[in-house]
């Protein structure tokens, strides 16, 4: 195949599972040297059309209509040790959850020069570099456990780069990263598509980033049965009852210190650390990557033990780990992570998900929890017919949606939420923000929000966190102060 030819060539492509459209009627050309984004709401087929180009369709999904071509190969159709051959050395993939493919017992190091074509003539410093991670603090050294969620995704992209692909896939490969780093990342992909002669293709919510890099731009959009009602954009509230909102802090945390890695890797990512969150009021959380955001929400729910500090719950000291809480301790703190992929059990449908905290901390009738998920599901902009289905049959932005739904399900007291909206396209994300205004204002919940989108910060927060450092880099002393939003 010449250059000039198509890498891959989708034709009127439609792929349904089951009964439901993942996606319809999506025509896509990918040229060497191009870059080309695909957008469109959650739900539209986005990730469906990635994995497609992989011959990696979800489990029971199949092609309803339309042809699929990669490097002159129908790549739906290939035996399984051809198609393993293509992905090898021809395709590389870096999906919406990176942290999920990249093994936690492997360093750095061996993660990226694992996949080189050439193990022997591959930098892995030079990797690093090229997708903006430090080189001089012995990143390469740690394990995925110890990077935080952007920095997973870079090791994860420089994995890729590693194996010189002809045709590099990327789902939503700037989710999570700061304005900084995602011109740096769109930089990098601009230079390689125009040195390298490689086709690109990436899904994003992030119009300023599409316009940066993308050379074309395919709009995808769900099907919409012509049956179906429509719906108000904003969604309901799943618990009805407005409370009397207290004034005195639920959760307070005083000089709190914390350090990630192990061995000659381990840093101080954020140290003295003042913090108190009110009933009602949605506290954000900004910074470079590394910084600390997610560390600073997983200490709080008891998954990271903090060096030094305390916090207390209700004006309880609360214990350092989540073992040693209570059952309704933990229950009034539920953290919605970043990546929803790795935290959904895959055997498991999104019913059976939400039904467990409602057991699990209320004891419901069967009955009961079949109306109350139909709620939840609801109040996060999904119907109740997704109880049905698995994580992997949802598209990104509707897994953090599940992931929201299953922290409302404990009737928390403190929702931390981390980087939610980023997978999100505006319209959703604004419900999800809505969503979280109307569970302040009527049940008193507090909100913690991690993000790197100033705007929706300012919009929706009472006080601004901004935890200072550059990318990885160790912090001395704490110097963010948490401010009132200017209106």
């Amino acid at each position: 195949m010449s250059t000039t030819d198509p890498a891959a060539r989708a034709a009127a492509l439609s792929v349904t599972l089951g009964d439901t459209p993942l996606l319809t009627d999506a025509t896509l050309t990918l040229t060497p040297g191009r870059v080309t984004a695909v957008t469109g709401p959650s739900g539209a087929g986005k990730t469906t059309l990635l994995r497609a180009l992989v011959g990696a369709l979800p489990p029971g999904a199949r092609v309803t209509a339309g042809s699929l071509t990669v490097l002159g190969h129908d790549i739906l159709a290939l035996p399984p040790e051809e198609l393993r051959r293509l992905r090898r050395h021809k395709l590389a993939f870096v999906g919406q959850d990176p942290g999920s493919g990249l093994n936690p017992r492997m360093r750095v190091n061996r993660l990226i020069s694992e996949t080189a074509a050439d193990r022997r003539g591959t930098s892995v410093t030079d990797l690093l570099r090229a997708v903006r991670l430090p080189v001089d603090e012995s990143l390469e050294h740690r394990r995925t456990e110890n990077l935080s969620g952007g920095q997973q995704r870079r090791v994860a992209l420089a994995r890729a780069l590693a194996r010189r692909p002809a045709i590099l896939l990327l789902d939503e490969p700037t989710a999570g990263l700061d304005a900084a780093l995602r011109d740096d990342i769109a930089d990098l992909l601009r230079g390689i598509a125009d040195c390298d002669d490689i086709a690109i293709a990436l899904t994003s919510h992030d119009s300023d980033f599409v316009a940066r890099c993308a050379d074309d731009v395919l709009a995808l959009w769900p099907h919409r049965p012509v049956t179906t009602p429509s719906t108000s954009a904003t969604p309901p509230v799943p618990a009805p009852a407005r409370v009397s909102i207290s004034t005195v802090p639920v959760v307070e945390v005083k000089a709190l210190d914390a350090r990630v890695g192990t061995g000659r890797s381990r840093h101080q990512v954020f140290a003295g650390l003042d913090l108190a969150l009110q009933p009602g009021t949605l506290t954000g959380i900004t910074g470079p990557s590394g910084c600390g955001k997610t560390t600073l929400l997983r200490t709080l729910a008891g998954l990271h033990r903090p060096e030094a500090g305390r916090i207390t719950l209700g004006g309880e000291l609360l214990a350092s780990s989540y073992r040693r809480r209570t059952r309704g301790q933990r229950r009034r703190i539920q953290l919605v992570p970043q990546n929803p992929l790795g935290a959904l059990n895959p055997a498991h449908t999104v019913g059976a998900t939400l039904t467990r905290p409602l057991k699990l901390h209320f004891i419901r009738p069967a009955d009961r929890c079949d109306a109350r998920v139909a709620e939840l599901l609801t109040a996060v902009g999904l119907t109740p017919d997704h109880a049905d289905r698995h994580p992997h049959e949802l598209s990104g932005g509707q897994r953090q949606r599940v992931s929201i739904a299953r922290a409302l399900a404990a009737e928390p007291d403190v929702l931390l939420c981390d980087e939610v909206t980023s997978a999100l396209d505006a319209d959703t994300a604004d419900g999800i923000m809505e969503l979280l205004r109307s569970l302040r204002t009527d049940q008193g919940l507090a909100v913690v929000l991690v993000s790197h989108d100033l705007p929706l910060l300012s919009a929706h927060a009472d006080l601004l966190l901004t935890l200072d450092g550059a990318d990885g880099a160790p912090l001395t002393k704490h110097r963010a102060t948490p401010r009132p939003v200017p209106n």
